[in-house]
């Protein structure tokens, strides 16, 4: 058997997290480990726990969301971030996304498309509320003003398709007919070239230039 998705739920609503939680432990491979009700007992919680995905609403005391994202890419923790929030507005989800989070789903999404999201980004997916998507490449600014990335190779493009469709590194590799250490470089080349530190920048701003497409719900 898989091990389990273990999760952390952050938000400072009691109400919120008791619906959210019925629903997710009722899926056979969810494990909702901890709850928070503010982003320092979150911060906590992950750091001694290592969920597989935390859960974390944007607005909460102590610190928010964003903070809470910030500070696990700073320290380099294995742990997928999906915020689910109440705020449909651009300038949320870009702020989110630049933070290093994996996905942004809106609060009034149905179950299903929540326990979807939070599977697609365990696997290392990104996912972004179709409700936003738009709104957030308008607000990533047009892709041809500014300073433009270099060009990828054919085989850079596959890379980062294969990557933002979840595979590992290894599973990139054997897609694709090369080592791990080859993927690594291919990334490594992307990030500089794109000007971003992670595949989840990379892929928000492959998105923004055209070059990807998210499918309109997470499967």
């Amino acid at each position: 058997m898989q091990s389990p998705i273990r999760i952390i739920l952050a938000d400072d609503h009691a109400v919120v997290r008791k619906g959210i939680r019925d629903f997710l432990e009722e899926e056979p491979d969810f494990e909702i480990v901890a709850e928070a009700a503010d982003g320092r007992t979150a911060q906590e919680l992950i750091a001694h726990a290592l969920p597989t995905v935390a859960i974390l609403d944007i607005r909460m005391p102590h610190l928010t969301g964003i903070d809470v994202t910030r500070w696990i890419r700073s320290e380099g923790l294995p742990v997928k971030v999906l915020i689910l929030s109440a705020y449909d507005d651009a300038p949320f989800a870009v702020a989110v996304m630049q933070a290093g989070a994996d996905g942004y789903v809106l609060k009034n999404a149905e179950a299903g498309q929540i326990v979807a999201a939070v599977r697609s980004v365990a696997a290392g997916r990104v996912v972004i509320d179709t409700g936003i998507t738009q709104a957030l490449v308008a607000r990533l600014g047009d892709p041809s003003s500014g300073v433009a990335p270099e060009p990828l190779s054919d085989r850079a493009r596959e890379v980062l398709v294969l990557a933002a469709s979840g595979l590992t590194n290894r599973g990139i590799g054997v897609r694709l007919g090369i080592s791990d250490r080859t993927v690594q470089g291919h990334l490594a080349s992307i990030y500089g070239k794109m000007q971003v530190g992670s595949r989840t920048e990379a892929v928000t701003r492959a998105l923004q230039l055209g070059w990807i497409q998210l499918p309109e719900n997470p499967q």
